[in-house]
């Protein structure tokens, strides 16, 4: 079968000088279920690329797993309808599995729509006490610059987000790309987790604003730093605060805000009157 994550369409481009006939590359999205023991968990709209990436991040990030020893077995279904990722999970998991149990068929723009109470919508998340090596300005300032480089499904239909992951003095080392930008976020996660990469080395860095699902999900994963090239939510900064997260926020132009947690970047703050 095999989807693919843009369509070509014909239409119309109405500009100043006239109308003319164009293509233009879309991104897709189709429905991804996530399966746990023969039991759909959620089901999400995503673009159908990284699927196993996207599976093991959400399974991490919802707190159904914490160990790749606890997956049995996965595999990825294609059906017409969309796309099914299936776990077998060991024994154990089944109580960490009913307490996140909860059914999403939604918009991408949405992470939290389908959850069962206000409860899990503001759930505690574990606080990020591990410190990687700390990062210079240098590194934060020119975080999203280096994420802009490598996104080319953006490239093409100017339509996606972005979540990347960077190291001190190694750079942008992986980057995976969604029409959600938690879509994104998931996808990256599990890159690292499948990859064996410890997110507590370095810091996540997105193409969007900073909205409190975001934050869960970086604690979740154990990054202590989440760089965003727009703003974050009051709310998702009284979270990053209370995890322990280093939030920096409008990083472009060779500079950025920086919210809390300042101790993972090498920084001096000059006092001005």
């Amino acid at each position: 079968m095999g989807f693919s994550p843009t369509q070509s369409r014909p239409g119309l481009s109405v500009q100043g000088e006239g109308v003319r006939r164009v293509t233009r590359a879309l991104p897709d999205e189709v429905p991804v279920a996530f399966v746990f023991d023969g039991t759909t968990q959620a089901v999400m709209m995503a673009t159908p690329d990284d699927i196993a990436d996207f599976a093991h991040g959400f399974a991490v990030t919802e707190g159904i797993v914490t160990d790749p020893a606890q997956i049995e077995d996965f595999e990825i279904a294609e059906h017409a309808q969309g796309i099914e990722a299936r776990f077998w999970l060991r024994e154990d998991r089944q109580e960490a599995l009913t307490a996140r149990r909860r059914y999403m068929a939604g918009p991408v723009g949405c992470g939290l729509c389908g959850i069962d109470s206000l409860e899990q919508a503001i759930r505690l998340v574990p606080r990020v006490t591990r410190t990687g090596p700390p990062f210079s300005l240098r590194e934060i300032a020119r975080a999203t610059d280096a994420l802009g480089t490598c996104q080319p499904l953006h490239d093409l239909t100017r339509a996606t987000h972005a979540a990347g992951f960077i190291l001190p003095d190694a750079g942008l080392i992986l980057a995976r790309e969604d029409v959600g930008r938690h879509n994104a976020l998931d996808k990256l996660i599990g890159a690292l987790w499948r990859a064996g990469i410890d997110p507590s080395e370095g810091a996540i860095v997105m193409t969007s604003r900073l909205s409190v699902e975001l934050v869960q999900k970086c604690a979740m994963a154990g990054c202590g730093i989440l760089i965003a090239v727009s703003a974050p939510t009051a709310h998702a900064l009284r979270l990053a605060d209370e995890a322990g997260i280093t939030l920096a926020a409008f990083a472009r132009g060779g500079g950025f805000d920086l919210y809390s947690h300042p101790h993972r970047i090498d920084i001096e703050v000059h006092h001005v009157a």
